[in-house]
Order: C-alpha cells, then structure tokens, then sequence
C-alpha cells in the first residue's frame, strides 16, 4: 500500500464527506476501514454506492489487520466499462437522492462512448460466435458446468482483448480448458 496514500474514515457520512472535499482533484487512495462488527464499519454495498454517487470505484481490497481493511479508490476511468453490478449501485444512489453531478457526469460519459452498455452481453452470458464455434464435444457441457461467476469473468476477459490475435488464444485457451474439463487458466484456484 506503499503507493496511493491512505484515507481513513468512519462510517459512510465520512466517506460521503472525504468524496464531496476530495472526488475531484485526489487521485487515488487507499480508503482504510473499520471491519465488521467494529463501530464504523460500511457494508461493501454502501461504499460501492456512495462511489459510484461520485464518479469513482473501487479495485483492489487489502486486510490490514482484525479490525481494519482497505479498499483501493479512484475516479472512474471514463473508458472503463460499468458492469451491471455498478449500473445497479447508480440507480440505487438516485433513487435515494444520493448522485452528485460528478456521478451522474460519469454516467453519462459512459452512455456516450459505449461504456455503459459494453458488458450488456457479458452479463447476459451470451457467448460470441466465434468462442460458440469453438466450444465442441465435452467442452459445451463442462462450460455449461462452470458457475456464473467463472462465465462471467472469461466472457469479459475475451470481450476486453485488444487485438484478434489475443481473443484467439483467449478463446482457444476457455475452449481448450473446458474440453479438458477445467475452468479457463486465468480463473483457476
């Protein structure tokens, strides 16, 4: 945690009060935490949603000890993609009068340059021609076997491929993996 500088707060009326004094010019930081049952505590829900209400998002979380944990905070990237998760925390901050302008600023760039929706069929689990063609024999039914989460995260991972020749071989290697009755390389325990 050596990198991003440390924020601590205590409850969401902190975090809501760090976000009004800071969302625009900070970069970003790690929000430090009470965990539960500690006095202070905020459920991953409300920190997710009061970000979201701002223009931000959380990556990386850290346990530092029995009582506190971090989160890795920061503006949202206006290229990133909003998974239906987050789409879900921003409508549950409007309908609490909770977005800011800053939020809904990110919302709409993301409606304007594709982010909002990119994921929709990722999160529909719609599989791509081209990964649907290369599912054969064994490997449809050992895919059809893998939890949501695990479809989920390879039908992204595959999505968000820079290049054809890296969805080939992501493709090649989630077809593969299930033909061996495994789940893709990158999501493997």
């Amino acid at each position: 945690m050596a990198e991003a500088p440390q924020v601590h707060v205590s409850g969401r009326s902190a975090l809501r009060d760090w976000l009004a004094a800071n969302h625009a010019t900070s970069g970003s930081v790690w929000l430090v935490s009470p965990k539960r049952p500690h006095p202070g505590f905020i459920p991953y829900d409300e920190m997710v949603e009061e970000l979201v209400s701002w223009g931000w998002i959380d990556s990386l979380p850290r346990a530092i000890d029995e009582a506190v944990s971090a989160n890795l905070i920061a503006r949202r990237n206006p290229k990133s993609a909003w998974s239906a998760i987050n789409k879900a925390h921003a409508e549950a901050a409007r309908a609490k009068g909770l977005m800011t302008p800053a939020g809904e600023a990110a919302i709409a760039a993301a409606q304007a340059n594709g982010q909002w929706d990119f994921l929709n069929d990722v999160e529909a689990l719609t599989l791509p021609a081209d990964l649907d063609a290369a599912m054969t024999g064994k490997a449809r039914a050992v895919w059809d076997s893998h939890p949501r989460s695990i479809k989920r995260a390879a039908l992204e991972w595959i999505k968000t491929a820079r290049t054809a020749p890296t969805r080939a071989a992501r493709i090649a290697e989630v077809a593969g993996s299930a033909a061996e009755g495994l789940r893709p390389k990158p999501f493997r325990r």
